[in-house]
């Protein structure tokens, strides 16, 4: 069983407990209009081609069969309609203008690079937490790293829409110590606008997560004029009400550091927005949730 990863972010703090490893595995069935890792929307390995590096010593164009690699006006230019994404470039490509996304791992190997990390974990009581993109998106993949994971004592963590059928998480409950579960929204239409799928299924997911007794907690991307206002906290704090065992709720700040990323992908940003989420903005938006007594 194979899996494709973007990458490993190690010594992370912010994605469960202690310090953890984070795997980015690639595939993801939403399209949130402000997502910062569109280099997970796709299964598939990516080029990514970072122009500005470019020191113009052509090496890249005689590896080019397509002819997608040309120089204009002393750099090297990407026509990626031509581009096949054969990654042959990349081999003498030494100031990575081109570089590709997206490693294919085996368990077995993926548990080797991990394994570096251990103390890290023991130390802080950490471990390894999946992420993406979707994870649950490389069902097979995941269930076989999991019960690997388990075997060697890590702590788990998955981040996820929880968007897919109950049928794909139930297997796999009892090897997840944690659950990191988005809830973007609870107006379906506004969800179907801003990620192209319903919540119909993610609302009733979470509920079957809740009545399971697995340990789980709910994060909530605040992005501006989606769903910053006070009516869309009030309306997931209503549902927060019909849950029982939810550990915590957590409101993440927009930003903006995953544009690079769409021009690098060769991709489009579907979402324009120059405002930050401020400290004070968080703030009011946690009182409304306080003032209704939820953590």
């Amino acid at each position: 069983m194979e899996g494709i990863i973007t990458h490993i972010q190690r010594l992370s703090i912010h994605d469960g407990p202690g310090i953890r490893s984070v795997i980015f595995l690639k595939g993801c069935n939403m399209r949130c209009a402000w997502c910062h890792n569109p280099e997970t929307f796709y299964k598939r390995r990516q080029l990514q081609f970072y122009p500005e590096k470019c020191n113009a010593c052509l090496e890249c164009l005689k590896k080019c069969d397509e002819e997608a690699l040309k120089v204009e006006n002393g750099k090297i230019s990407l026509n990626r309609e031509l581009c096949s994404e054969c990654m042959e470039c990349l081999s003498v490509c030494y100031n990575v203008v081109l570089k590709s996304v997206g490693v294919k791992h085996t368990v077995e190997s993926l548990l080797a690079d991990l394994r570096k990390d251990f103390p890290f974990f023991k130390t802080s009581n950490g471990g390894v937490t999946l992420s993406g993109g979707e994870p649950m998106m490389q069902f097979g993949f995941v269930a076989e790293l999991l019960q690997s994971l388990k075997s060697e004592g890590v702590h788990v963590c998955i981040e996820t829409n929880l968007s897919l059928p109950w049928e794909k998480y139930e297997p796999v409950l009892e090897l997840v110590d944690y659950w990191l579960v988005d809830l973007k929204m609870i107006d379906e239409e506004q969800h179907k606008k801003w990620t192209k799928i319903s919540n119909k299924r993610i609302l009733k997911n979470i509920k079957k997560l809740d009545q399971s007794g697995y340990s789980y907690e709910l994060r909530c991307p605040v992005v501006p004029e989606v769903n910053d206002s006070d009516e869309s906290i009030k309306a997931i704090g209503n549902f927060l009400k019909g849950l029982d065992n939810a550990q915590q709720f957590t409101l993440n700040p927009f930003h903006r550091l995953g544009e690079p990323k769409y021009q690098a992908l060769g991709m489009e940003s579907a979402f324009e927005c120059n405002e930050e989420v401020s400290k004070s903005k968080i703030e009011h938006l946690n009182q409304i949730l306080n003032d209704e007594n939820i953590r």
